[in-house]
Parts: structure tokens; sequence; C-alpha cells
């Protein structure tokens, strides 16, 4: 039980007092639903892999967005986790191809360049006109953000380079926003 909860716990989000819930709920559950679990779990770390272009999580290599012919090659669009592109997609508005960086540069916790997928990132670039960082406005994508912008910027005269805009969320209270959403909403105002 304890090898259990041990393996639970590092799971993210999960901590002691939810480890030991799962663990005892799959103690009490059948052994069909116990083995479909275990199955589950063999089946994705067997079946799921990273994209060879865009590292994006698939179980065809390329996946259907790098495969995709109706998507603007020449669009790039940078994001920190595969769970960032649904996000993305589901505005309908973006028709281009992704890069999955599976994480953010933080040297607080060790984490620098070289522990992010960029390498495929520079090869890409030849067929780029734009590329989109869509990293999270924290401290970390900005940073992660900045060094991209850097680093393209270096490596390309004639590439757009261009970030999102941040902002008050649709159907927030201007009152609750904090000082930097609320500096970022009046810098990419736009005029109507």
């Amino acid at each position: 039980m304890e090898r259990l909860i041990d393996e639970l716990r590092k799971l993210p989000g999960v901590g002691t007092k939810s480890a030991q819930r799962f663990a005892f709920h799959i103690l009490r559950a059948s052994d069909q639903d116990a083995e479909s679990l275990s199955s589950a779990i063999r089946n994705l770390r067997q079946h799921l892999r990273l994209c060879s272009i865009c590292n994006n999580v698939t179980d065809i290599d390329p996946c259907s967005y790098c495969s995709n012919a109706t998507r603007n090659p020449h669009l790039l669009c940078v994001v920190e986790e595969p769970t960032n592109i649904t996000s993305i997609e589901k505005t309908r508005s973006f028709n281009g191809l992704y890069h999955v960086l599976h994480g953010t540069l933080s040297p607080i916790h060790g984490v620098g360049p070289e522990h992010l997928r960029l390498q495929n990132l520079w090869s890409r670039l030849a067929d780029a006109v734009e590329v989109i960082l869509a990293t999270s406005p924290t401290v970390e994508g900005e940073a992660t953000a900045r060094y991209i912008a850097d680093e393209l910027h270096r490596r390309s005269n004639s590439l757009r380079i261009s970030r999102i805009a941040t902002g008050v969320p649709a159907g927030s209270d201007i009152e609750y926003a904090d000082e930097v959403t609320m500096t970022r909403s009046l810098e990419n105002r736009r005029e109507m």
C-alpha cells in the first residue's frame, strides 16, 4: 500500500491525503476495474509518443497537426505543454503549426534551455514566416518567451516574432485585475 501511495504522490497535484484516497479506492475496486486502470496506463505508455516534428503527444508520427496539408506551414505557435494546443484549437482561429517545449525556463528549479525541446524548433525556421510565442504570462513563461525571441532574432533577420496578448479575461471585472494584467490590457488595446 505504501509503495502505491508513494507512486501516486508523484502525480502532479496529488498530495499524501489524495494519494491515500486513490490507493484505498483502488484496493476496494473490483479486480476488473483495477486491471482496466493498469491496462490503460500500460496502453498509454506503449502507444503514445512525441511527434518527431513538434513534440506534441501523439499515437502517429508525425502528429495530426504536422501531417495536415491544410494547415499553414509558415506560421508556428510555440506553447509550453501539449494541453495548451487544445486551448488554442478551441478558438478555431489558428490554422498554423505548433511547437511544444514541454516546460519553461526556471533557473530556481534548475531548468535551463537545454531542458526544453528547442533543437527541432531551430530546424523548422527555414519554412517559417512568423513564430507566435504563446507561453503563459508567468515569470517563467515570460523568461522563456524572451529567451526564444532573442534566439530567433539571432538566427533569422526576416522572421516575424510575436507574443500572444494578455489582459482582462472576458466576463471578468476590472476591479479584480492585478497591476500586471491591467498594464498588459492597456498596452495591448486595439482601435475600435
